[in-house]
């Protein structure tokens, strides 16, 4: 039987030909890193190889570590396999690999979407005979609102709390989403204060991209100063000490997972915002079709419903375990929706 290109193992995906693994879960000799959010990116491997402009993330995130950057499209060998690192469009800094042996391509996507926020390059379609890709959010009831519409709708949302006299806090995860919310929060609604954790990894990104100022939130702020403005929180800051004395204010979260009924109540917020760094139903399907891969390996997320379709249309599709479940809390929102369903 024919050894596959690449092969999930107890450590992650492994290309045995190169004795590199992509996105492991566990230390290894030799990691091609996607892109900067926990669950690809962990510590304790001696070499990592990802995206130039991940780089500063991956040290920021996880300290001096032996790193390479490459560019996009840079293809570079190692025993004779060929790699190569596409836009995956996900987050800043975010990649897909190609991988190629012997006339034999795959291709690992790590998170991805299509829709283009004005932040990450792009999503590229890179052409395959063998497609990894996420199944986050694999169920036909997730279709996305353009991101246009939905930042004119946090910026509305604003508005009416500071007409009121109240504080916005909105919460995204640090790295990813808090950067695509600042990027479009409109600063004639006043000024935009941030958390510690998102005011550090945003001044990571500021070199390479431009976001509007932010003020960060100290011991020293003092409520009135923050009435009628919109704070930036991790979720993990709701509920916090950190958050109270901010009152009076509206809480807000922007996730994927909103467009669920009942996840703004579990999340105890205010008012939900359906917006995504991963692909919805459609874009995950179009994504497949466009690679023209004929294999297709799903992974975390709705992985079993979405390959039971894809095999009900004629793919050959199967899915793989993984350790990867998205640092906005992506598998808990899984079990708490199939536990209620």
């Amino acid at each position: 039987m024919k050894t596959p290109l690449l092969a999930f193992n107890d450590k992650g995906i492994y290309c045995k030909q190169a004795d590199v693994y992509l996105d492991p879960w566990r230390p290894v000799k030799n990691a091609i890193i996607t892109h900067g959010h926990a669950d690809h990116s962990r510590w304790g491997n001696q070499n990592y190889i990802t995206h130039n402009t991940n780089v500063p993330i991956i040290r920021h995130r996880l300290g001096e570590i032996n790193v390479t950057g490459k560019e996009w499209n840079e293809t570079f060998v190692i025993n004779n396999v060929k790699f190569s690192l596409h836009p995956a469009g996900h987050i800043f800094g975010s990649a897909q690999v190609r991988v190629e042996h012997l006339g034999e391509v795959w291709v690992f996507t790590g998170d991805y979407k299509t829709e283009d926020d004005g932040i990450s390059v792009p999503y590229e379609v890179v052409k395959c005979h063998t497609f990894i890709t996420e199944n986050t959010f694999g169920l036909p009831a997730f279709k996305w609102t353009p991101q246009a519409e939905v930042m004119t709708d946090v910026n509305n949302w604003w508005a009416e709390n500071r007409a009121e006299g109240k504080t916005s806090i909105l919460f995204g995860y640090s790295l990813g989403k808090a950067q695509r919310l600042l990027k479009y929060l409109d600063t004639n609604n006043g000024t935009i204060f941030t958390h510690g954790a998102i005011e550090n990894m945003t001044n990571v990104i500021r070199p390479m991209v431009d976001f509007p100022p932010t003020t960060l939130v100290t011991r020293e702020t003092k409520k009135e100063e923050l009435l009628g403005n919109i704070v930036l929180a991790p979720p993990s800051a709701h509920g916090s000490t950190w958050i109270r004395k901010m009152t009076p204010f509206v809480t807000g979260s922007a996730s994927g997972w909103m467009a669920f009924r009942g996840a703004r109540r579990r999340r105890a917020v205010d008012k939900g915002f359906v917006l995504s760094d991963h692909c919805d139903w459609y874009s995950l399907l179009d994504s497949i079709k466009a690679t023209g891969a004929e294999k297709i390996i799903c992974t975390h997320g709705y992985s079993d419903i979405f390959s039971k379709y894809l095999r009900e249309i004629g793919y050959d599709a199967r899915t793989e375990k993984t350790q990867y479940e998205g640092d906005d809390g992506e598998t808990a929102e899984v079990e708490l929706i199939e536990k209620e369903s």
